[in-house]
């Protein structure tokens, strides 16, 4: 016997559940069970396990309805049904079809911000940026990252340890007080200081030094290419570009900043040198932090969280993130994660991507979509950086 026996009964092994996203669907049932307070949603056998909607539309097409009860308000109704069922065993069969992002379910990291996994549009759409287009679709996995720049203090406590376990040579760096960004911090030192924190933490390390991943990169500078990075491991990174770019946005769809479109002292640590339209308020380095004309960094989190809950996304300090600055493709990108072994990055040497614009930076190169580079071994005055974590377990 089919799902319906007749115009009045259901199947034994199956039962039908008491809600559907579809009202329609509430409706066409009841016109098939008279009052019976009965709707197809989701259709359960006895077992637990979950009927399909394809089953569901074949067994009544195959006999479970008995249509000589039917009158014609009966047939009107049975056919309508028959046609939502289609619609809904067309939709399951498209959302298999379809790649859905996955899910994190890693419990958020102290510090730390999760960073949805989805689409965006990765690029500069509004101020024509050399380096910024083609504006093009990336799709990003989900994962997490830390809310606030790394600080002086929080250097020195890893580096301390690090130095006792192998990390010979990481850098001292330098900051204005024990919670502002740590700067002077080259590219090969951050992602050394990503790694001690990893092992000081008990957690698996990402980079090593060779794609075998058996040794630890822990000392020098080793040409890191994208297969010596273990990035489902659970320990500390850098941001891809793409993962930056996507976590400054907060959420936010074709803005300048990561909360709009204009930029002032009330929301990050720049230099405002009033020569943009999307530029107010007071000029010059911030108010609150200059001293004798020299502009300086900012406490972390002074200023107010995105959408995501980060604070200094622009401003302050540079952040380094993975990447070589290549040229954007005119193409949609999945996880993008370019090092110089892309034979499109050999013109340019070992640069990496350094983003967010910086406490004497002018608005433009504050902007969430704005690209700098720099030498991987310089200790640049203005970069810092903040460390990811993978959200999928």
């Amino acid at each position: 016997m089919g799902l319906l026996g007749g115009a009045n009964s259901i199947r034994n092994d199956v039962r039908i559940a008491s809600w559907s996203p579809l009202p329609v669907l509430h409706r066409e049932i009841r016109g098939l069970t008279g009052d019976r307070p009965v709707v197809v949603g989701v259709v359960w056998k006895s077992d637990g396990s979950r009927e399909s909607p394809r089953h569901v539309l074949a067994g009544m097409i195959d006999g479970g309805v008995n249509m000589s009860h039917f009158d014609a308000g009966g047939w009107r109704a049975a056919l309508r049904l028959v046609a939502v069922l289609a619609v809904l065993v067309f939709a399951t069969t498209q959302c298999r079809r379809a790649k859905v992002p996955e899910v994190s379910t890693a419990p958020v990291p102290a510090g730390f911000a999760l960073i949805p996994a989805g689409e965006f549009m990765m690029g500069d759409a509004l101020d024509d940026g050399d380096y910024e287009a083609p504006q093009h679709r990336v799709s990003v996995s989900a994962f997490h990252m830390q809310t606030k720049e790394v600080t002086k203090a929080q250097w020195d406590e890893v580096r301390a340890w690090g130095v006792k376990n192998g990390y010979t040579d990481l850098p001292e760096g330098e900051g204005k007080a024990a919670e502002h960004p740590v700067i002077q911090i080259p590219w090969f030192g951050a992602v050394k200081w990503c790694n001690a924190r990893s092992e000081q933490d008990a957690l698996v390390p990402c980079y090593y030094t060779s794609a075998a991943r058996t040794e630890v990169y822990r000392t020098g500078e080793v040409d890191l290419a994208t297969p010596m990075v273990n990035w489902a491991a659970s320990g500390y990174r850098l941001p891809t570009e793409a993962e930056w770019e996507k976590a400054a946005r907060g959420g936010l769809v074709g803005k300048r900043f990561p909360w709009g479109d204009t930029i002032s002292h009330r929301d990050a640590n720049f230099c405002n040198d009033g020569n943009e339209a999307y530029q107010s308020g007071t000029t010059g380095p911030h108010p609150l932090y200059v001293s004798d004309e020299w502009p300086y960094t900012s406490p972390v989190g002074s200023f107010a969280t995105n959408g995501y809950g980060l604070y200094d996304m622009t401003g302050n300090v540079e952040e380094w993130c993975w990447d070589c600055c290549l040229d954007y493709p005119d193409a949609v990108e999945t996880d993008p994660r370019p090092a110089d072994t892309d034979p499109r990055a050999t013109a340019r040497g070992t640069w990496r991507v350094l983003r967010g614009g910086t406490w004497n930076s002018q608005g433009y190169l504050c902007c969430v979509a704005f690209r700098n580079l720099q030498f991987a071994s310089n200790a640049y005055e203005r970069a810092g950086f903040r460390p990811v974590r993978c959200a999928i377990p």
